[in-house]
């Protein structure tokens, strides 16, 4: 593992996704605002969450879960002709909570742009209250990823 904050994290991601950058995504400097980052790898928790479900939609009211912290690393910028692309991939699960950690990186070189980890808690948007993570998501992830999760304690 590198000791460079926007290289370290696991080896391996599983799943990818290529990313269409807009004309109003680019700042006054020429190159992707920051937030865009956050918003392309939401759209690619989505993706993912698809895939690990067999590629079927997941409704994400019904699978009771939401982002209660981000960390991001701003690494190197992304001008507006780069081809790039995000790759996502489940790494720890506790009770009532997954880590993720995504990255935006350059596909002709895999230089990353930007590292994310994130942690969705569960969640009953009925009960608006913390909820276990269902066992049935555990499985599912454990199986897209191929391997297990690290657990983490409460």
């Amino acid at each position: 593992m590198s000791t460079n904050r926007c290289e370290a994290g696991i080896e391996t991601f599983r799943h990818h996704m290529p990313l269409q950058m807009r004309f109003n995504d680019i700042d006054m400097l020429g190159h992707l605002n920051n937030s865009v980052y956050l918003t392309f790898m939401d759209l690619a928790k989505a993706r993912y969450f698809k895939a690990v479900n067999g590629d079927k939609e997941v409704d994400i009211r019904k699978m009771g879960v939401v982002i209660v912290n981000i960390n991001a690393n701003f690494c190197v910028p992304t001008f507006f002709n780069e081809e790039i692309a995000v790759e996502t991939a489940a790494v720890a699960i506790g009770e009532k909570s997954i880590t993720l950690e995504q990255r935006i990186y350059s596909v002709p070189d895999h230089q990353v742009k930007c590292s994310c980890r994130t942690i969705m808690a569960g969640f009953d948007i009925k009960t608006n209250t913390s909820m276990p993570i269902s066992e049935e998501w555990v499985k599912k992830f454990e199986s897209y990823e191929g391997r297990q999760l690290v657990k983490l304690k409460k």
